[in-house]
């Protein structure tokens, strides 16, 4: 029997059971198309969280006073530490791993313009804090060293921030009265989206300013452990990230020497370190799109046995059929190989199927405008090359155990049965 005569046999039992076939071939439809949608929409997530989290900054180390765990230098434990400007000053002169760095003083601060009024968070930052924060000017310009070196009253505006305060109306070269000192906005941020914040919020929802302006206009209510200088942390870039924890341990080892604590207290400062943030964020959906692979690849393998348990019973309803040709003539390797191409047509053009409906569903979702928190999915060569593979062991396995069952009936029992 040549493959013309097997192949033109094998459409015509799929013809004779349209719906059989159908609902078998829907199993392999869905599991292809799942696995492709799943694993997609997987690592759609990580890249919408790593892009996320990228908005904060790439390798930032945020570092805040903390309290110290053990005895140094004559002081007992359990001692707060206060930063302050002078330890921004000296790490950017003493810690030659840091790239940059930056204070951060913030406090809520009543803002006023023509249209609006607020009550929003101020951060004072040095200039290059934009960059390695990732802000971005919509509208204007952002803060320059000579802003910061001649304490000018200029505020950059979030999004959010002016929106409020200028809703429908021009913000640039406006002012904007902040606790009565009056401020010239000179640029609007572009939107973000952001999954992390610290020390008030949303760069969204922030003002920015020259620190030199709000150490001087916007200086910290007196309270215990606050002083001429105190900031509320400070922020440093690591300048290649090889050499990560190098820098944080040099960080330690400055900020241990003046305010005399053990540099490997790690209890003395509270840190939050992004690319480590990063890495844990990475794995997390990593193990999360491999679950979504597995569950999606179960759901093809159950389409697997559904078209071998098909092709069993199909062999039962066509014993008769078996002894009769086998009576005429037909070898062994005749009847495998038909009952083998009828489970291989019937996987192969499933998962046919499979791949484009799935590939269709992601390009669909890539063009559609989705919820923000909706990732678009990613084809993933991973999930297809291991569908590719799953499909063709089903192939062998769904159709070598019903053909070699039917190709091992005798002739005599074959015509006997009914």
């Amino acid at each position: 029997m040549n493959l013309r005569e097997i192949f033109r046999q094998t459409f015509q039992a799929m013809r004779a059971h349209k719906m059989r076939s159908l609902l078998t071939m829907f199993g392999i439809v869905w599991g292809i198309a799942s696995v492709i949608l799943l694993v997609g929409l997987g690592r759609g997530f990580s890249r919408d969280q790593q892009k996320r989290l990228r908005s904060i900054g790439v390798d930032l180390v945020i570092v805040w006073g903390g309290r110290t765990s053990t005895q140094a230098g004559g002081y007992a434990a359990g001692r707060p530490i206060r930063l302050s400007i002078e330890d921004v000053r000296r790490i950017k002169e003493e810690c030659y791993l840091v790239k940059t760095v930056s204070p951060e003083l913030r406090r809520p601060v009543p803002e006023v313009s023509t249209f609006n009024a607020a009550d929003r968070p101020v951060r004072g930052v040095w200039p290059e804090y934009q960059r390695f924060r990732s802000l971005v000017a919509a509208e204007g310009r952002l803060m320059r060293e000579d802003d910061e070196r001649d304490a000018r009253r200029v505020v950059v505006l979030g999004i959010e921030a002016r929106q409020q305060l200028f809703p429908g109306q021009p913000a640039l070269d406006a002012t904007l009265s902040m606790a009565g000192y009056p401020y010239t906005v000179i640029g609007v941020l572009e939107k973000k989206k952001q999954s992390g914040s610290y020390g008030g919020g949303p760069d969204n929802t922030q003002l920015f300013v020259p620190y030199s302006s709000m150490a001087r206009d916007f200086p910290p209510p007196e309270k215990p452990g606050v002083f001429p200088g105190w900031i509320n942390n400070l922020v440093f870039e690591v300048g290649d990230p090889e050499q990560h924890e190098e820098a944080v341990a040099q960080v330690y080892r400055v900020l241990g020497r003046d305010h005399h604590f053990d540099p490997t207290d790690k209890d003395a400062l509270f840190v939050w370190d992004t690319l480590q943030g990063s890495k844990l964020t990475q794995r997390i959906f990593e193990v999360m799109t491999m679950f979504f692979g597995a569950v999606a690849l179960m759901t093809l393998s159950l389409g697997g046995i559904g078209v071998m348990n098909i092709m069993l019973v199909s062999v039962t309803e066509r014993t008769r059929e078996i002894g009769v040709r086998k009576a005429i003539g037909a070898t062994r390797g005749d009847i495998a190989r038909q009952f083998f191409a009828e489970a291989a047509v019937l996987t192969i053009v499933s998962g046919a199927v499979g791949f484009a409906v799935g590939v269709g569903l992601c390009a669909a979702l890539r063009a559609a405008p989705l919820p923000e928190f909706v990732p678009h999915p990613v084809i993933s060569p991973a999930a297809i090359i291991s569908s590719v593979l799953t499909l063709s062991l089903i192939t062998v396995a769904a159709g070598m155990y019903p053909a070699r069952r039917a190709a091992a009936l005798a002739p005599v029992d074959s015509l006997r049965y009914e």
